[in-house]
C-alpha cells in the first residue's frame, strides 16, 4: 500500500546573524555559493532573509529523513562561510518586517506591486509536505476529507507565538499574517478534479492569478507535482518534529485513500465549521479544545490527536513511519515549539534568548564533524 504515497518536504529557514540574533539578508550569496552543493534544491523566497530547501521525491519517511539532514547540513555549511546560522520557526521572535530586503525576482516584485505591505510583511516561515496520490478523482475525495485534520496538524506544529519582539497571545501568529493574503486558509470542497480545474480556469480567465501556484490554501492539489500539498504547518526547528508532522500528513492521506478503495468515506464538513477549529488551533495549540462536530461538543485537543493516531494506526507500519508517528506522543507530552519558546520567555523575559534557543535547536546535529561523519555532505 505504501508505494503510491511518495513524499516530499519543503522547509523554509531564517538566515540569522548569531551576533545579535537578527535576520540577515543573505540568500542571494547563499544561492551563488550553494549551486554546486545543493543544486536546484535550494531556492530563494520573497525576502532576502529567507532560504528554502526541498527534498527530492522520497519513497518513505526514512528516505526523507536522510534528505532533510543532508539539506540542513548543506545550509549550515553555506551560512557558516559568512559567519551566519539558520533557524526554524513560524515567525522570527524579534526582527521587524520593515527592515527586510525584497528578492529582486519578477514574481516577487509583482507580488509587492499587487499586495503592497501585505506582501512586505511576510516574514513568516512554513513547512510544506507533499504526498502523491494516484487517480485524480480519488485524490480530490481525499483532499475534501483531509481538510478536517488541518487544525490538528496546525495545533501540533504551532511555532510562532512572537511578532516583532512581542508575545502575541497566540501559538501561531504566522497564520494571522498569512491570512491577510488572498486565497489562503482552509479551502472549499470540490465535487471532482474537473470541478477544481474549472475553478482555477475561472481565476485565470478573470485575471485573479496567472496559474494555480498562486493559490495558497492550507491544503492544495499541487498543479505540477500531482500531490496533495499540506501547507498549514509552521516551520520547525527540531527535525524530529518536522518528520513527525510529515509522517502524520502522509498517514492521513494513506488512510483516507484506503477507506475510499474499500468503498468507505470520511464525513466532510463545511469550510466555515473547519475554520472555527483552525482559529482555536492558532490561538491555543495543543492546550485548547476543538469542536467534535459529530458529537456537537468541545473536546480536548490532545484527546482528538490521540484519536487521530488511532485512526491512522493501521497504515503506519506499511508506510514505515512508526518511529516518526510515535514522536507525536512526545510533542503531546512536552509541548510544541511555541510552548518551548514561551517557556524560555517566561524564564528569562529576554526575547534574544528565545531566538538563541531556536538557533540552537535548528543547528543541533549540524556541526561540521557530525555532518561528515554521517556522510551526508562534506563541509
Amino acid at each position: 500500500m505504501s508505494s503510491p504515497f511518495t513524499i516530499g518536504i519543503e522547509e523554509e529557514f531564517q538566515i540569522v546573524d548569531p551576533k545579535n540574533y537578527q535576520l540577515k539578508s543573505h540568500v542571494s550569496e547563499m544561492l551563488q555559493q550553494g549551486e554546486g552543493l545543493l543544486g536546484d534544491q535550494i531556492k530563494p523566497e520573497m525576502l532576502q532573509s529567507v532560504v528554502e530547501v526541498g527534498t527530492k521525491v522520497c519513497k518513505d519517511i526514512k528516505e526523507a529523513r536522510e534528505e532533510l539532514m543532508r539539506l540542513r547540513c548543506g545550509l549550515a555549511a553555506l551560512s557558516s562561510q559568512d559567519g551566519l546560522v539558520i533557524s526554524g520557526s513560524g515567525t522570527h521572535p524579534l526582527s521587524d518586517w520593515r527592515d527586510q530586503d525584497i528578492t529582486e525576482m519578477e514574481r516577487y516584485i509583482e507580488l509587492v506591486h499587487d499586495l503592497g505591505d501585505i506582501a512586505r510583511a511576510l516574514i513568516i516561515w512554513g513547512l510544506h509536505v507533499h504526498v502523491y496520490v494516484p487517480e485524480r478523482d480519488i485524490a480530490m475525495d481525499v483532499f475534501n476529507e483531509a481538510r478536517y485534520f488541518l487544525p490538528h496538524l496546525l495545533a501540533l506544529s504551532t511555532a510562532s507565538p512572537f511578532w516583532v519582539g512581542r508575545s502575541t497571545g497566540l501559538k501561531s501568529y504566522r497564520h494571522v499574517v498569512w491570512n491577510q493574503m488572498p486565497r489562503t486558509g482552509i479551502p472549499d470542497a470540490f465535487k471532482s478534479w474537473a470541478d477544481y480545474e474549472s475553478f482555477v480556469d475561472l481565476l485565470v480567465q478573470t485575471h485573479c492569478i496567472e496559474d494555480a501556484t498562486k493559490i495558497w490554501w492550507d491544503l492544495r492539489p499541487h498543479p505540477k507535482f500531482g500531490t496533495l500539498e499540506f501547507r498549514i504547518c509552521d516551520m520547525q526547528s527540531n527535525i524530529q518534529d518536522t518528520l513527525a508532522l510529515a509522517a502524520l500528513s502522509q498517514a492521513i492521506v494513506a488512510k483516507l485513500y484506503l477507506m475510499r478503495s474499500q468503498n468507505y468515506g470520511f464525513r466532510q464538513y463545511p469550510r466555515a465549521a473547519l475554520a472555527e477549529n483552525r482559529w482555536r488551533a492558532m490561538r491555543y495549540g495543543i492546550d485548547g479544545k476543538l469542536i467534535d462536530f459529530g458529537k456537537r461538543e468541545e473536546v480536548e485537543e490532545r484527546k482528538l490527536i490521540e484519536e487521530l493516531l488511532l485512526f491512522v494506526d493501521d497504515v503506519v507500519d506499511d508506510l514505515n513511519s512508526r518511529e516518526e508517528i510515535d514522536h507525536i506522543g512526545r510533542i503531546l507530552e512536552t509541548g510544541t515549539s511555541a510552548d518551548r519558546q514561551l517557556r524560555v520567555w517566561e524564564e528569562t523575559h529576554d526575547i534574544k534568548a528565545v531566538a538563541q534557543m531556536l538557533v540552537e535547536e535548528t543547528m543541533s546535529g549540524l556541526e561540521p564533524a557530525e555532518c561528515e561523519l554521517r556522510g551526508i555532505v562534506r563541509v
